[in-house]
């Protein structure tokens, strides 16, 4: 279906590009108020002769940003007693130095030579499984740790775990 337009569409379409034109003049020709062409100028001298000053927020030091301290232990060759002391006296020196994460490294376990051996837990005799155990069993590191979870791909991935301590300064 096709509509033609009538005269009066068309009468209606002319008064209103007519009254657009006559607007669109009246805006363009606005005259400038200059009433004092130095305000901007005394405006921002002022400012700067000011004592008070925006503060800069780069530079505002913030009290509640804990700032991130990493520590690493690579537990590759350890035997499980050498591990699991080491990992205990770690938990408890980061703590004191107020060390947010440690990164441990205790490998896969594929090399292990305690798959060999029937009498062994495999599992539990290969440090990527003990250590962890270790540490969540221990009462006295569990009071110092927020969370335990898995290495990024970059920090080792499978073969290694994040620990997260908790802030010396608010520790009770």
């Amino acid at each position: 279906m096709i509509k033609k337009i009538t005269d009066k569409d068309k009468v209606d379409w002319e008064n209103f590009l007519n009254n657009k034109k006559k607007n669109l003049n009246k805006d363009s020709v606005k005259k400038k108020n200059i009433k004092n062409p130095d305000k901007d100028k005394q405006d921002w001298e002022n400012f700067l002769n000011n004592k008070e000053k925006i503060p800069n927020k780069d530079f505002v030091y913030k009290k509640n940003i804990r700032h991130e301290k990493i520590k690493k232990i690579d537990l590759h060759g350890y035997t499980i007693e050498e591990a699991n002391k080491a990992i205990e006296q770690l938990i408890q020196k980061c703590f004191d130095e107020s060390v947010t994460k440690i990164i441990v490294i205790t490998g896969k376990g594929l090399r292990s030579k305690n798959v060999e051996n029937p009498y062994l837990s495999k599992d539990l005799s290969i440090l990527k499984y003990s250590v962890p155990e270790y540490i969540e069993n221990n009462k006295s590191l569990t009071q110092f740790i927020i969370e335990t979870t898995d290495a990024k791909i970059e920090d080792g991935g499978s073969g290694a775990f994040y620990v997260y301590l908790k802030n010396k300064d608010k520790f009770k």
